[in-house]
């Protein structure tokens, strides 16, 4: 059934008023069903939230809250079962698979916990995949690809091979690998949850001056409290819902808990 323009309009956001942070992901009613069986699971019930240009996000909730069926949505890595999700006010379910693969190469970088590099390559090969798929031209693919390696700490390792780095080099590896094609949006998947404490500083010194310095939107799903200090807001998910939003500062930070809630 084709949807008629009132529709389309009163579900689309609304545009920024002047003088607002425009905002970047938008959900409305998001949901996500799955289907095992005769088991339904809910991992979504009806996520409504708003994340704004510029901004660094921390999403924390324990396991099996949906927080990582949440970034398949809005990395457009899965579809929803109900609800909508918009980048840069686009409808993510219009596009077709030419279109979406174009908004996941360009606008979206991903950053896992366990780096996902590919073994068999070198630094610089895995940093320049991603340009290669977005068509970037031969002789330009190593020239960014080792300023972004000098971004990172890591001009002096280009030739070497994942298993020749440190978890905390093959990280600012990945890092390097989700800035290729200059994107607006950073995912990070517990970032520093493999790391020590001391590399896990530098990779947060390295968001964090990517989302300063680039002006990159960056939402990180974590449990370090560290770098939920250098977050502007905090988003709360539970049994696939949005339990609480808060800004960094009405939100304490102690040990073993963030706000005075248990930190799972």
């Amino acid at each position: 059934m084709t949807e008629t323009p009132q529709s389309v309009a009163e579900t689309a956001p609304d545009a920024p008023r002047p003088g607002e942070r425009p905002v970047i992901i938008r959900t409305l009613h998001l949901k996500k069903e799955y289907q095992m069986g005769t088991v339904t699971t809910q991992a979504l019930r009806g996520i409504d939230v708003e994340i704004y240009r510029g901004e660094f996000i921390s999403v924390l909730g324990p396991s099996g809250s949906g927080k990582s069926t949440f970034f398949n949505m809005i990395g457009g890595l899965d579809s929803p079962s109900g609800g909508r999700v918009f980048i840069d006010e686009v409808d993510v379910a219009q596009l077709n698979a030419v279109e979406l693969a174009f908004l996941r190469c360009r606008k979206i970088g991903y950053i896992f916990q366990t780096y996902n590099l590919v073994q068999y390559m070198t630094c610089l090969e895995n940093v320049t995949v991603p340009m290669a798929f977005a068509g970037v031209p031969a002789e330009e693919t190593q020239d960014r690809g080792m300023k972004l390696l000098d971004l990172v700490g890591l001009a002096e390792r280009w030739f070497h091979k994942p298993i020749e780095m440190s978890g905390g080099q093959q990280q600012r590896t990945a890092i390097a690998r989700s800035m290729a094609n200059n994107p607006s949006i950073l995912l990070c998947d517990e970032p520093t949850g493999n790391l020590d404490l001391k590399t896990g500083a530098e990779i947060h010194a390295i968001l964090h001056r990517l989302n300063k310095e680039r002006g990159v939107t960056v939402i990180c799903a974590t449990h370090d409290h560290r770098l939920i200090s250098l977050s502007d807001r905090i988003l709360w998910i539970r049994d696939g819902q949005v339990e609480r939003i808060a800004n960094r500062s009405d939100v304490t930070v102690e040990t073993g808990t963030i706000g005075g809630e248990e930190n799972e």
